[in-house]
């Protein structure tokens, strides 16, 4: 059965889709599903500092050099799941060769990512529109292998970017959790309808130290929000979604039932008094 197919499209830079994307598929893998979050963001890159060691081939390389390769070239473990490279959904062991950490846990399911990590040149042959027809074609080959596909894509103003949006079954929208993230988000709507799609949900993620952002214009958005609140923002401290219990895992689940149109299992236990009246 075809793997559901999940979009992430920043409605504005930094709004920390990438980081994102990879918890919800760490909560993914936490309830016992094989999850790839796939890279359409290639002008960040991001999604490469979340995988240990090289990278190569990347994501790009299979949408140009190397087109002929299967998928499972450009998969890698993301550090920190408790993956090592030879459970790679494809059988890797050429990939970072890590189990990200000898405290990571052992997650029921796996976690891969398929970044992008290349120079300028090979970058803008893979930001074709040609190419962006490859993406989408590696898009449904991810939903052959694994349970749910992330694709982390930048504003919809790129080849890549479209591709991603349009070919996954679900599109939600990150943003910062703001006035301006908000109206970043009509924004990207409305560019997401030029080219036949839409946006299945929203989600609203705090900024460390922003303290009370746009509360109730939430609802403005006319689609389903979920607010994810602030954690630690880098890299190494990611991902959250793994073990914890908090109001972070908890959103990041809740937002994984909400992006995904699912049902979790995955239970937390009950906040004790303290915790229910403590603003």
């Amino acid at each position: 059965m075809q793997a559901t197919t999940l979009a992430l499209v920043g409605a504005t830079g930094g709004a920390g889709t990438t980081r994102t994307a990879v918890e919800l598929a760490t909560m993914g893998a936490r309830d016992g599903n094989d999850v790839a979050v796939v890279d359409a963001a290639f002008t960040t890159q991001g999604l490469s500092e979340y995988v240990a060691g090289r990278i190569d081939p990347d994501l790009t390389a299979l949408l140009t050099d190397d087109a002929d390769a299967a998928l499972s070239a450009a998969a890698y473990p993301v550090a920190g799941t408790g993956a090592s490279a030879g459970r790679s959904g494809f059988g890797g062991g050429r990939g970072s060769g890590t189990d990200g950490g000898n405290d990571a846990p052992d997650l029921p399911g796996r976690v891969d990512a398929i970044p992008a990590r290349a120079p300028f040149e090979r970058v803008a042959r893979a930001k074709t529109a040609e190419a962006a027809r490859k993406l989408e074609r590696r898009i449904d080959e991810a939903a052959t292998t694994y349970d749910a596909v992330v694709v982390d894509a930048a504003p919809a103003g790129s080849n890549e970017a479209v591709a991603a949006a349009t070919t996954a079954d679900r599109a939600v929208a990150v943003r910062p959790a703001t006035a301006h993230g908000r109206d970043a988000t009509q924004r990207l709507r409305g560019r997401i309808a030029d080219v036949g799609g839409s946006l299945d949900a929203t989600l609203a993620v705090e900024r460390p130290g922003s303290g009370s952002s746009d509360g109730e214009g939430d609802h403005d958005d006319n689609t389903g929000v979920v607010r994810v609140p602030a954690t630690e923002p880098a890299v190494a401290a990611a991902p959250v979604a793994a073990t914890g219990d908090d109001a972070y895992a908890r959103a990041i689940a809740a937002a994984y039932e909400t992006a995904f149109d699912a049902s979790l299992g995955v239970e937390f236990p009950e906040p004790g008094l303290v915790d229910r009246f403590t603003p």
